[in-house]
Parts: structure tokens; sequence; C-alpha cells
């Protein structure tokens, strides 16, 4: 998201993994007729090289891309998490707010149920402790396409967002895997018009000029292989911080309530400070403080008695 300035059981996972097996032999247009549970679970052997063998130490790939129209970017990844415990969490609209509220940009997160449809309301602001009148609301539509035993899909869509920039969508897919893991596919863009190009190019001219995404790109013949910068590192640092709260949004429900959200915080924290150089903002104790201070509002503002 541009800002303003990621069990079953055995006999079932066999049903499930050995069509993914066949399918990662077929030819590309069987692919595309299958099953998007099935085309998930091809990309997942299709990915076997790249998720045990890359810098961030964990089953992971990352992608991005630039068109003349916007912005994407994409993680896959291997989770240590049951399907049976992932699938019922990512589902519920109200968790996404819980998810969200660790990225350092969003400043609040609401969830509004009608007889409409279900809408997040997400305020965008800076990196830093602000008044929430000073954040930019986005309306997502939060849609659950799909959700059973062997596939889940959650989209969350806006039509428009700060400065100009429009067609936000984040898209979560799941699939089980053997020994208690999950497979989740996250993926994030958005379009940019003029003004909000015009706007991100003033960031990275300024604020953003030394900041640097996660993808090795090639040089100029001699040079050293670098690391993507500009409108690619800023969607990639940003899909990354997205699936970090996601992962440490279900290692927290391994405690008690009363818990979740410090430990929420500190892992989020820490694991965004393993990739320092593209990910370190401000300290950790000013962090902390800044989103105890942000879920204390939003958790009142859904009961105002609290």
């Amino acid at each position: 998201m541009m800002t303003a300035p990621d069990l079953a059981i055995l006999p079932r996972m066999f049903r499930i993994v050995i069509p993914g097996l066949l399918l990662a032999g077929a030819s590309p247009a069987l692919a595309q007729a299958s099953s998007p549970a099935a085309r998930l679970q091809a990309r997942y052997l299709s990915l076997q090289g790249q998720l045990s063998d890359n810098v961030f130490q964990r089953p992971l790939y990352l992608d991005s891309t630039e068109t003349p129209e916007g912005l994407k970017g994409e993680i896959y990844a291997v989770i240590d998490h049951p399907y049976a415990n992932v699938s019922p969490a990512l589902r519920e609209m109200e968790h996404w707010c819980d998810i969200l509220i660790l990225h350092l940009n969003i400043k609040n997160c609401r969830a509004l149920s009608s007889a409409t449809g279900r809408t997040l309301i997400v305020s965008l602001g800076r990196k830093f402790d602000e008044p929430l009148d000073q954040a930019y609301p986005v309306s997502f539509d939060y849609r659950v396409s799909v959700a059973n035993d062997h596939y889940l899909r959650v989209l969350l869509l806006a039509d428009t967002g700060p400065v100009g920039s429009r067609n936000y969508q984040i898209a979560l897919e799941a699939v089980p895997l053997p020994g208690g893991r999950t497979f989740i596919h996250l993926s994030y863009s958005y379009d940019l018009g003029l003004t909000a190009r015009l706007a991100l190019k003033g960031y990275l001219a300024t604020l953003g000029s030394d900041k640097v995404g996660f993808s090795v790109i090639a040089g100029k013949p001699g040079d050293e292989p670098a690391l993507v910068d500009g409108v690619r590192g800023v969607v990639e640092r940003n899909t990354m911080r997205y699936y970090l709260a996601i992962e440490a949004y279900l290692g927290s429900l391994a405690v008690p309530p009363a818990d979740q959200l410090e430990k929420r915080l500190h892992d989020w924290f820490a694991a965004t400070e393993l990739f320092r150089r593209q990910l370190h903002e401000i300290e950790e104790g000013e962090y902390l403080a800044m989103k105890r201070k942000e879920v204390l509002r939003q958790q009142a503002a859904v009961d105002p008695k609290t």
C-alpha cells in the first residue's frame, strides 16, 4: 500500500498433494485450467529451489513488477502453522485489523459489516506517531472468495487511495502442506496516477533516496549486482511488512489472549530488524509506544466503554 509522504488429516493431504505433483509436469494449458488450489500447489513445487536457497534464510520467495499502470509485490512462503489454524484465523475480517495495525504506516483499522457487504476502513499515515485526523482513510471491500478444507482466498479491494493512487488489492491464498505446515501467497498491488507518481518520485528523491528492496538486479558490465531501489523497492518493502505481520499474528495465537498483543508487537519488530537494511525506520521503544497507543484507540472505537 503506498503511504501518504503474509491440519488436514493425512489421507486428505495425499488427495491434495498428489494432484499437485502430477500437475508439476503437466502442460501450461492444463495448469491454467486446473483449480486455484491445484495451481498454488503446483507453484509450491515449482519454487522448491528458491524456497530452499535464498537470502531470507527461510522458505520464502519475493518478486515485484512495475508496469506503466502501477506496482505489484508478491511473496510465496511456507509457514510453520497448520492450515486448520491458518484458514479460520485469516478468513475473519476483524483479525485483519489486528494484522494490519502492526505496519508502521497503518494508524487505525475499523471492520464494518452491513447488508451491502463487509468493509475495512484503514487509515494510512506517517511512520511516526501522529493524530488520527492527519491520516488518510482507505475503504477496502473485504471478500472471502473461497474458504474450504484445502484452499483459502481472501481479497481486500479499494478503488482509491492517497494522492491519486487507485485500484489497491491485497490478496491472500493458502493451501495445506504435509507436516502441519501451510503454503501462502500474498500479493499486494496498486495503480499510480500522475499525482501519485509525482508524490512518490518526490519521496524517492528525498526521504527515500537511500531505500532499497530485496531483489538483486544486474548492474552495468563490471559492476557488482545491486538491490532494487525506486518504486519496486517501495512495493517490496511494504509487501514484506504485511507478510511479517501475518506471521506475527499467527504466532501470537499460541499464547493466552491477554498476552497476544505484546507478542505480536515484539515479534513483528524483531522480524523486521532481521532485514534492517530495508525495513528499519524507528527504534523498538518508539515503535512499541506508538502501536500500543494506536491499538488502544482502535479498540476504544470498537467498544467505547473500554
